[in-house]
């Protein structure tokens, strides 16, 4: 598909993220990028997001402690698959109404 073809329904301009850098810069910016696990020890598992350290996990006798990149506790889970996700949950961006919520509350307790 080229560049300059229009939407049959909104006749805007669609473009071709292959052909165009600005698009495909723009939504890498936007999506949270996928976090790349290694096995560090029997009991460490380190995530990585664009090769920048994102967190870690230990794995303690029957839990799963999950540490952001600044080594600040997440939380503690069950098991090795909930750990991670809330690991990828930690490092996706606010929402915009997430956002706005905690700006509200934040203005409260001032």
């Amino acid at each position: 598909m080229s560049s300059t073809a229009s939407s049959a329904r909104s006749r805007a301009p669609i473009h071709d993220h292959d052909t165009d850098p600005t698009a495909t810069a723009v939504a890498s910016a936007e999506a949270p990028a996928e976090l790349a696990w290694r096995q560090a020890g029997h009991d460490v598992f380190v995530a990585t997001s664009r090769g920048e350290f994102a967190g870690f996990v230990t794995v303690d006798d029957a839990a799963h402690v999950v540490h952001d990149s600044h080594s600040r506790r997440i939380g503690s889970y069950p098991n090795l698959a909930a750990a991670r996700q809330a690991l990828v949950d930690a490092t996706r961006p606010p929402s915009r109404s997430r956002e706005r919520l905690r700006r509200r509350i934040l203005s409260r307790r001032r």
